[in-house]
């Protein structure tokens, strides 16, 4: 506890990850109880007496629970999400939050209850959302692991973006609840963490069915705990790091370029393709906005001035679809699907770019164009995540490469769905081969 709090002394007034945290003295005293309870020779838990900020989109009693919002400032709920309950059950010491976008919404952590988290990287540059505050302070040593959520790239973008591994596991792997929409949601909640072998560490502990949200299956959470040491000859890949055409940074696709002779070297069959998602973009749009206009309109209505531009846009086009809109959305997933099922005939895998661009300037609300080319909406620039969340796999980021100017890029492992111990197995292989996860920020290896 005390090496964690030193770090959260030196960093978290830079680069402002860690919010609503305890005093220094009330960490202590939990750090003690813990440590007498190991002393009783108690039964601990897996997570026993590491520091702990919850992702602050999750409820969590003594905490508060502002959603990136004015409007919750001062709200405190009343109960756990399960997450939240696994991770406590597990021997955690919370000690606070991380900061987040305003519900949510897009990939740069912001709001006016907290304020904006940057990278530590380059502390001018945004370090992703909406778990930003979580890959920041687990890339500056301030946490020694974090939760999240990934909605259209929630974990993935930021872990990318902070040369982190964070995984989207299948929908249903862990619990969402409470979800309003528990058949419909494409949020999947996970882990953003240092190496791969961490993010199955903490699988094991948040993974399983859980009677209050019913997409969740009977999964093992001991799958987790084995070896993800597997030979890889063989293994077919489909290699398309803009996804078929999406508009890619040229510094990204310099940075994934040299990562093809990698999966070709761990015996891989790479094959020049791309699995059809352009029937994603309508989906996710279309069903996201009908949902956030559902949970989210009566705020609107009653705080409209307390909410970003964005989020407006967003439940506005909601209230503005019609249920036959919303009902070919539905029969268009139920297509998109079965044409995913149809790829993965062919292939194990597919390798894309987790962020079409790089970590961006932090004064800018999102890119508006990507190597040249406009974005139209907010999260436009997030095809490569959102695209693939619609297809409820499981997708990995991955350290891969940096620009010249040390910006960290990763790239995404995709398996088919429940698949995720696979997918797991081919980012350890990745990263042991590269070892790009091992460079750590210049703010944090010049002190």
């Amino acid at each position: 506890m005390r090496a964690y709090l030193e770090q959260i002394g030196r960093f978290n007034p830079i680069l402002n990850a860690v919010v609503a945290k305890l005093p220094d003295e009330a960490c202590l005293s939990l750090a003690d109880a813990a440590d007498a309870s190991l002393s009783s020779g108690e039964h601990v838990g897996a997570l026993h007496g590491l520091p702990i900020a919850f992702k602050d989109a999750e409820p969590a009693v003594g905490f508060p629970w502002t959603r990136g919002s004015l409007i919750f400032k001062d709200d405190r709920p009343s109960s756990d999400s399960v997450l939240v309950e696994r991770i406590r059950n597990a021997g955690a010491i919370p000690i606070g939050k991380t900061n987040i976008s305003e519900f949510t919404m897009g990939s740069h952590t912001y709001n006016r209850v907290y304020g904006t988290t940057v990278n530590p990287y380059d502390p001018t540059r945004t370090a992703g959302g909406s778990s930003g505050g979580a890959a920041a302070a687990v890339a500056s040593g301030m946490l020694p692991i974090a939760d999240g959520s990934d909605l259209g790239g929630s974990l993935r973008n930021p872990a990318n973006f902070n040369n982190l591994v964070a995984l989207r596991p299948t929908v249903g792997l862990v619990p969402n609840a409470p979800t309003p929409f528990p058949l419909i949601e494409f949020q999947a909640k996970g882990a953003v963490a240092r190496t791969v072998d961490d993010v199955a560490f903490f699988m094991g502990i948040v993974s399983g069915e859980d009677a209050r949200d019913p997409r969740t299956w009977a999964s093992d959470p001991l799958q987790f705990a084995g070896t993800l040491e597997r030979d890889f000859r063989g293994t077919r890949i489909a290699w398309c790091p803009d996804l078929g055409g999406l508009p890619l940074d040229p510094r990204v696709r310099s940075a994934l370029g040299p990562c093809r002779p990698v999966f070709e070297r761990l015996g891989c069959q790479v094959e020049d393709a791309a699995p059809d998602l352009r029937m994603a973009d309508d989906v996710f749009l279309t069903l996201r906005a009908w949902m956030s206009a559902a949970t989210l309109g009566p705020l609107l209505d009653a705080h409209r001035p307390l909410m970003k531009p964005e989020a407006i846009w967003q439940i506005e086009l909601g209230r503005s679809l019609t249920s036959a809109q919303v009902a070919r959305a539905l029969q268009a997933h139920a297509q998109l699907l079965e044409q995913m099922r149809r790829f993965h005939e062919s292939f194990d895998f597919f390798v894309c770019a987790v962020n079409q661009t790089v970590p961006f300037d932090a004064t800018l609300d999102w890119p508006h164009d990507i190597a040249g080319v406009p974005m139209d909406h907010y999260i436009a620039w997030m095809k490569s995540t959102y695209w693939v969340s619609a297809i409820l796999a499981p997708a990995l980021s991955v350290p891969a490469g940096f620009t010249a100017d040390g910006l960290p890029v990763g790239i995404q492992l995709v398996g088919r769905p429940r698949a995720d111990w696979s997918v797991l197995q081919l980012g350890h292989a990745f990263e042991a081969a590269t070892r790009v996860g091992l460079r750590r920020p210049p703010l944090v290896t010049s002190l």
